[in-house]
C-alpha cells in the first residue's frame, strides 16, 4: 500500500526534474543481512561472521549491495506517489547502479526518489525514469545511486 498518496498522471508528468518524495529511516539489521544470506546463498564472511567482518577494513558486518537495492521497492511505496488510475505498476530494470558506501549492520538508510522522466511507451503505458539514492544515516556518501525504471499500466 502506497503511504505518499495519489495524484494525476499530468501532476506526476509535471513533477519531471524534482524530488517525489523520500522514505523513512529503515534499520538494516544483522537478523536482515542473515536472511538475505541464506535466500541468496551468498554468505560471503563480511555479511554473517562478525568475529572475521571485525578484522577487515569495515570493522564489522555489512549489508551485501543487493540487499540495499532490494529495498528500493520497500522504500518507494513510502516516498513516491501513486498516480490515480494506474491498474499497476512494474519495475522495468535499471540504467545503473553504483554501490558508494557500505551499509554497516545496524544502520538506518532512507532513499530520495527524483523523477527524471516519465514517457508514453504506447497508449496507456507510461514509462518513468527515477534518480534515486539511498543515504545512510550520520554517513557523509550514499549507499548508492541508480537510475531506476518503472511501466505503470493505465
Amino acid at each position: 500500500m502506497n503511504t505518499h498518496g495519489e495524484i494525476a498522471l499530468t501532476e506526476y508528468r509535471s513533477r519531471v526534474g524534482q524530488v517525489l518524495g523520500s522514505s523513512g529511516w529503515l534499520d538494516v539489521s544483522q537478523r536482515m543481512i542473515d536472511q538475505f544470506a541464506d535466500v541468496t546463498g551468498d554468505r560471503q564472511f563480511i555479511h554473517v561472521d562478525p568475529v572475521a567482518a571485525a578484522r577487515t577494513p569495515f570493522g564489522e558486518t555489512i549489508a551485501h549491495g543487493f540487499l540495499t537495492l532490494s529495498l528500493l521497492s520497500r522504500m518507494s511505496i513510502s516516498a513516491v506517489p501513486r498516480i490515480a488510475g494506474a491498474r499497476m505498476s512494474i519495475n522495468y530494470g535499471m540504467n545503473s547502479v553504483r554501490f558508494i558506501t557500505p551499509v554497516k549492520s545496524g544502520a538506518r538508510v532512507r532513499g530520495e526518489f527524483r523523477l527524471k522522466g516519465c514517457a508514453e511507451r504506447q497508449p496507456g503505458q507510461w514509462q518513468s525514469v527515477l534518480a534515486v539514492s539511498v543515504a545512510i544515516e550520520n554517513a557523509e556518501k550514499p549507499a548508492l545511486v541508480a537510475e531506476w525504471l518503472n511501466v505503470t499500466v493505465m
